[in-house]
């Protein structure tokens, strides 16, 4: 962290103990007065964070709120996310590689949520403090909370669909593969595990979101292919009853965000145009993709779940299958 550069009030707050609910009103003054969040300002305020023990409860908010606006905000253009502030930011809140807090924890996946565009390795940072609460129970996800190392509950599932949901803007549209690595990897340490059937739902449809555009599928936005469909409110908690339910009638509503047109007030004309162009298209699982599932997923072992429900995805939805893919597709009924 560079030299910070603070005005007198706010310097002042360095040797408290506590940040009190009018020290918050005194600094969004001293921060927002000028309608210009700086860089030693949000340093300063990190600096704060830190060595505050005691704060209220307003300072968290202002806390995401200023220093998200220093990321987002105020590098023209507004809404994209350099390459230097991610870079800052990801030093900044690391320690050994994961969050420190949970208020930065938070910041980190509000900043996302405001950017129209980030840069990738943001959006895979965030996803692997998800990654290490639930594999390895380290990190702020875990103060304070039930969470049961290897085991992935309905709260850090709707924590990762927030962050792939946040990076879905300009340019984002398909899940990457560094996003789909972690995913993988979450899915492969929890395999056995009791985990909520969300997080099942979750994975296929972020996996075939990977693999279907990267081969060449009408990408639809992160919105339509990661959404919580309304069945899962009342989907069984056993897996399997999820899985049936999914694949007899879930699984269609998966494929059908990648054959729909975006407005969804079009009408039946301009639906079946969109269907028939994309009949047409060759859509195919390449090598790389095809070489890449095999990986992950290995011919040596039985398929889980999700896996079966993914592989059953891709056999129903792609025409033409590399090879390579076919000995996994031929474990699937």
């Amino acid at each position: 962290m560079g030299e910070l550069i603070m005005s007198a009030p706010v310097a002042g707050l360095t040797s408290k103990s506590r940040i009190a609910t009018e020290d918050v009103t005194m600094l969004r003054r001293e921060v927002f007065g000028d309608g210009v969040v700086t860089r030693g300002e949000a340093e300063a305020l990190f600096a704060l964070d830190a060595t505050a023990k005691d704060k209220c409860p307003e300072w968290p908010l202002f806390f995401i709120e200023a220093v998200t606006d220093y990321i987002v905000h105020q590098e023209k253009p507004s809404g994209y996310i350099s390459q230097d502030n991610a870079d800052w930011l990801i030093r900044t809140i690391s320690r050994d590689g994961m969050v420190d807090s949970r208020t930065e924890l938070e910041l980190l996946v509000h900043v996302l949520e405001e950017a129209r565009s980030s840069p990738g390795q943001l959006c895979v940072y965030a996803l692997q403090q998800v990654a290490h609460a639930v594999i390895d129970g380290k990190g702020p996800l875990m103060l304070g909370d039930a969470l049961v190392p290897g085991l992935i509950a309905k709260a850090e599932v709707e924590l990762l669909r927030r962050i792939l949901h946040a990076h879905g803007g300009d340019g984002n549209i398909a899940v990457t593969r560094a996003e789909a690595e972690v995913l993988f990897k979450i899915n492969e340490r929890t395999a056995h595990a009791s985990n909520d059937p969300s997080w099942n739902e979750l994975f296929v449809k972020a996996i075939a979101n990977f693999v279907m555009c990267s081969a060449g599928y009408e990408a639809p936005t992160r919105d339509v292919a990661l959404r919580r469909d309304a069945f899962l409110e009342h989907a069984d908690p056993e897996i399997g009853g999820f899985f049936s339910r999914m694949i007899s009638g879930g699984l269609a509503g998966i494929m059908e965000a990648y054959r729909s047109p975006d407005d969804i007030e079009a009408d039946w004309e301009a639906k079946n145009r969109a269907a028939e162009a994309l009949a047409r298209r060759a859509e195919t699982i390449d090598a790389g993709e095809a070489g890449w599932l095999v990986e992950h997923i290995g011919l040596d072992r039985p398929l889980y779940e999700n896996e079966r429900a993914l592989l059953t995805l891709i056999k129903q939805a792609s025409p033409e299958i590399h090879p390579a893919l076919r000995p996994l597709l031929d474990k699937v009924a």
